[in-house]
């Protein structure tokens, strides 16, 4: 009996301590806390960057093998996502669980590659085997740790310091805002090492094939067009009659075009119907008077999520597609085309 009491009385404080430890809000204000918390942990980082930070990026560069993330626990979910962003990113990268490498794995990491380790503590048990082995061969390690004086970053050839104020754990306990940090220090070392690389829109789209972000990086405009004579033209003499017969069976614009299919202009609906608001007889008027010289063009080859950009911000759903940079007429792309291939 008096141990179940016991027990009841120590029950009924813990109870005590942690509705003590709750926001007045409740779980709303709760959530608004380790928001700022977090955002707090991250946006601190950018003070304590230093030259560390370049050094880090040059030896990441120069690693001619894999970059091999590690890390234990929260640090290791942590590290996994790092090295997939790195692979993203176009730098070669793969993760290592620090408890695999103790027991045969740690001979997947040969000489030419480089150690991204990440701790909170900087005292992890399970790292301090690979990283024995890693120094045996002379690869180079690079630590995201939470306290810079420690054994990793003793160890680092370069220590990048993500250490927090403290955790959103109301005990300051679980990994949270720490975790936010190094994710997002790990974010800095893969986008300065994609612009350091010198790649682009090509580079991304080679390793994101699938998916939304593959087809806005893949899909060119020659993908998506309505090509001719499915795209509507007419010459630079033609009349608002035969203008309105091509609009009326492609979408609503017609690219006017010379004797070699270079556009002069577009003539669309908005056009026609401020023409009606002003004339009587629209259908015989020349269609060189209506139409919009200078137009928004693109090219065939042009990324189909960079033509779009393009008519959004001018407010324009159609573009006459030229074979090249002042070439000839080929096509014609529409925004809802777009949008059926995924662009957007």
């Amino acid at each position: 009996m008096e141990k179940r009491s016991a027990s009841r009385i120590r029950s009924s404080e813990g109870t005590c301590a942690a509705a003590a430890a709750r926001p007045a809000g409740g779980a709303l204000e709760r959530a608004r806390e380790v928001i700022r918390i977090e955002a707090a942990a991250v946006a601190g980082l950018e003070d304590r960057l230093d030259a560390r930070f370049p050094r880090a990026v040059e030896l990441l560069l120069g690693c001619r093998g894999r970059v091999v993330v590690t890390g234990m626990g929260k640090s290791g979910a942590v590290a996994r996502k790092i090295a997939a962003t790195l692979a993203a990113t176009g730098t070669p990268a793969v993760f290592l669980h620090p408890s695999d490498s103790a027991h045969g794995d740690a001979g997947a990491v040969l000489r030419g590659d480089l150690v991204l380790a990440i701790s909170k503590s900087g005292e992890t048990d399970e790292l301090f085997s690979l990283l024995a082995a890693v120094e045996r061969l002379g690869i180079p390690i690079v630590a995201l740790v939470g306290t810079p004086g420690s054994t990793l970053a003793r160890h680092a050839d370069v220590a990048l310091d993500v250490a927090v104020e403290r955790e959103a754990c109301p005990l300051d306990l679980a990994p949270t805002a720490s975790t936010a940090a190094a994710m997002a220090m790990g974010d800095a070392l893969a986008v300065a090492l994609f612009e350091e690389r010198g790649l682009g829109a090509d580079d991304l789209a080679r390793v994101h094939p699938g998916g939304a972000l593959g087809k806005r990086l893949l899909l060119r405009v020659a993908d998506v067009m309505a090509p001719l004579p499915q795209a509507g033209r007419v010459e630079e003499g033609a009349t608002m009659r035969e203008a309105v017969l091509e609009m009326s069976s492609h979408r609503g614009i017609v690219a006017v075009v010379d004797s070699d299919r270079r556009v002069l202009g577009v003539v669309t609906n908005g056009d026609l119907m401020r023409l009606m608001r002003t004339e009587g007889d629209v259908f015989e008027i020349p269609v060189a008077r209506v139409m919009s010289r200078e137009p928004q063009v693109c090219a065939a080859e042009d990324l189909a999520a960079a033509v779009v950009g393009r008519m959004e911000s001018r407010g324009i759903v159609s573009m006459p597609v030229l074979e090249r940079a002042g070439g000839p007429l080929v096509g014609m792309v529409h925004l809802h085309d777009c949008m059926r291939a995924g662009v957007v």
